[in-house]
This record gives C-alpha cells, structure tokens and sequence, in this order.
C-alpha cells in the first residue's frame, strides 16, 4: 500500500483539496484500494483543545463544485512518528517544506516533496487563504495530483 500524506499550513485548504483530489484520482482509476491518503497542518492555527476546525467553507465549496466531498474532515497536526508511517509527505509550498523536516525530524529518506515537483513547472500551490482565489488552488491541484500519480504509475507500474 502506498500511503500519502498532503501537508499545508492549517489543514483547512490546499492540503484537503489534494486529499480528496487524490482520492478520487485513485478511485476512478481503480487502484483505491492500493492507496491510503491523508493530509495534516504543519501549525495549530486551526486546531483548538485538540479539535481541528472544518475544512474551510469556500475550499468545500470548490470540491462540491466538482462532485468531491470532504464531509467530517478537520484540521490534524502533523507529527513525528508520521515520517514512520508514510512513503510520501508532500508540502503545498516552500514554508511547508522547511517546517516538515523540522516536525519529523529530518528527512533521511527523500520522502518529502512538493506537490508541484511533480509537474513540469514546479512551484507552490497557490494559497486561497491570501488570494480568495480557491478555482486557481484547485487548479494546481489537479496539474500535481496528476503528475504525482503519473510518477506513481511509473514507479511501482500500477
């Protein structure tokens, strides 16, 4: 099983939309059942008493508006023993990839990334939460979920 964890800043955007982007990618090429998905925050912001805030509206809004639900997902804190656990953590941006190794403790294995590594103009994920722009984050979204998948495919050829 190859298990797949989205990281951005609060887990409320642009990690979600990956998740539940990639979980749909995987399902409708029927190898789901190959794949765990998840996503996390790298900081609190959004996590009150140990309970994570929803994901936010308008980034419901724009997986609803393509059929995605995203319904009893929360906010989860990133973690060290996470690293264990995960053959890939991808960051949405370049804070997300100073922060990640930071949580996790290194990264001896080369299992960070960013999501947009994967495409032929890497760069971050736009981020809504500055922009108000959720059709262009959903974009880049779908540009690296599916090149991260393509890799996928090529490397365990699946």
């Amino acid at each position: 099983m190859i298990k797949v964890l989205f990281i951005c800043h609060g887990n409320i955007c642009r990690s979600p939309i990956a998740e539940f982007v990639m979980k749909d990618m995987v399902r409708k090429a029927g190898i789901e059942d190959e794949f765990y998905i998840e996503s996390r925050a790298t900081h609190t912001d959004e996590i009150w008493n140990g309970v994570g805030s929803e994901v936010y509206p308008p980034a419901r809004r724009i997986l609803g508006e393509h059929g995605l639900s995203c319904k009893g997902k929360r906010a989860q804190l990133l973690n060290r023993n996470e690293y264990r656990v995960y053959d890939y953590l991808i960051g949405m941006d370049s804070e997300n990839a100073r922060c990640i190794p930071r949580i996790t403790g290194g990264d001896p294995d080369n299992k960070i990334s960013l999501l947009m590594d994967y495409t032929s103009r890497p760069r971050s994920v736009a981020d809504p939460w500055y922009t108000g722009d959720f059709e262009t984050t959903y974009r880049d979204v779908i540009e690296g979920c599916e090149g991260f998948l393509n890799y996928l495919r090529k490397k365990y050829n699946i």
